[in-house]
């Protein structure tokens, strides 16, 4: 089989055209404010600086910049057309979830947004990757992926279908506690959460 090529046709497929595509502007612009949210409650201050992990086209950056004024936003994405095209102007790094380690990040970050990627994420990369989000951490993460347990509509190729508890494993592994909807704290902020804020261990 041959890679996957996430060049211009896999995001106007996936992206844009109204019959495939994943995600709305309505339904990104609802996540934003969830995560903001959730942040914003635990860091009990505004969210300044966004690290997004397998960003694509970066579709969280307008709406979170025009949320919170002045936000830092750096992107990192596998996708040589994405960096090429839009890395200047949009903030994106060359990078991948497997390589976040070695990508040359200025962190902590207040949020780390890894939405619909891990489910791409070979095995062995899995952990290395979680545990770079944990040490880049500062605030909150959102990581949107989908199970075996989920109904999946969207780009099957590359999938990797893992279980609720094998994600949750993995997540406690890296020393990541979940605060619900896909959010996550890590050793900053998990003392400022109450026993009822995180999810069964």
């Amino acid at each position: 089989m041959t890679a996957k090529t996430y060049d211009r046709a896999y995001f106007d497929r996936w992206y844009r055209d109204p019959k495939a595509r994943v995600a709305t502007r309505a339904a990104v612009e609802r996540k934003v404010a969830l995560v903001l949210g959730v942040a914003e409650a635990l860091l009990q201050r505004p969210v300044r600086s966004v690290l997004d992990v397998g960003c694509g086209e970066a579709t969280w950056r307008a709406p979170l910049r025009a949320r919170r004024r002045g936000l830092s936003y750096t992107g990192v994405d596998s996708s040589a057309y994405v960096v090429a095209r839009f890395g200047r102007t949009r903030g994106i790094r060359a990078g991948t979830f497997a390589t976040l380690a070695d990508v040359a990040l200025a962190g902590p970050f207040d949020v780390i947004v890894c939405c619909d990627v891990l489910q791409y994420v070979p095995p062995r990369d899995l952990g290395r990757g979680l545990r770079a989000i944990a040490a880049l951490l500062g605030g909150v993460t959102y990581l949107e992926a989908y199970t075996t347990a989920d109904a999946i509509e969207g780009d099957r190729r590359a999938w990797h279908d893992r279980s609720p508890s094998v994600y949750r494993a993995a997540f406690r592994r890296a020393g990541l506690t979940s605060v619900g909807m896909h959010c996550y704290v890590g050793d900053a902020l998990r003392p400022m959460t109450a026993a009822l804020e995180r999810g069964a261990p």
